[in-house]
């Protein structure tokens, strides 16, 4: 089995931990973060063994970081790059629940959590975190560091962009671009493609100027 380092202390990694232990997919060694106020505690059981840095210090270990927000992932993976930390190193934790079709690209460093579903010919690419019971259909492609809450669906063939967020119980419309740090609310249905950087909320979805809009004229 091999060891598994957690970066940052969060709410994700306690999610990650539960399901790590349950599969047994690998051994924790313990959590890197930078808050010098948390070294030598424990979150779980796991010790928090010191700054993100710290990771060089630990050759043997993979690692996967557990920072919710994909901006944040980007910053540690850039950062740790810059220090010389290899990409071989980076683990993907797939729960125990979940299946992963033939046919089906899993890159480095993701999370997918419970009974999160692929069905055919799905693209995940590196650092996308995917909450529990989230479905993703065929031909859909994920690219770096996007990030999914509970429950989201996407219909065939939709492509979400780099450190996209899409939000709770939101769905999404077969061949539908999400674009680039593009934002999703919870539980927008949407039927267009969003563009990079824009945040989209209700049903169907809209920009959100359009939408506060709309709403203030009823």
């Amino acid at each position: 089995m091999a060891d598994l380092i957690l970066i940052a202390a969060s709410g994700l990694a306690r999610e990650v931990l539960a399901s790590v232990r349950d599969s047994g997919q690998f051994d924790v060694v313990g959590i890197l973060d930078d808050d010098p106020a948390r070294a030598g505690t424990a979150l779980d059981g796991a010790h928090i063994l010191g700054p993100v840095s710290h990771a060089l210090n630990l050759p043997d270990a993979k690692v996967v970081v557990c920072v919710g927000a994909g901006s944040g992932r980007d910053r540690i993976v850039d950062r740790l790059a810059r220090l010389g930390f290899p990409d071989r190193r980076y683990a993907t934790v797939v729960d125990a629940s979940v299946r992963l079709p033939e046919g089906c690209h899993v890159g480095r460093g993701n999370i997918l959590l419970g009974h999160v579903t692929l069905t055919a010919g799905v693209t995940i690419s590196n650092h996308v975190v995917v909450m529990p019971g989230v479905t993703l259909t065929h031909d859909d492609v994920v690219e770096d560091f996007a990030t999914f809450a509970a429950g989201v669906s996407l219909g065939g063939g939709v492509r979400v962009g780099r450190a996209a967020y899409l939000g709770m119980n939101s769905c999404v419309r077969e061949r539908t671009v999400i674009g680039a740090g593009a934002i999703v609310g919870m539980g927008a249905v949407v039927l267009a493609d969003v563009p990079a950087g824009q945040t989209w909320v209700g049903v169907p979805a809209r920009a959100l100027e359009t939408a506060a809009i709309s709403g203030g004229a009823r």
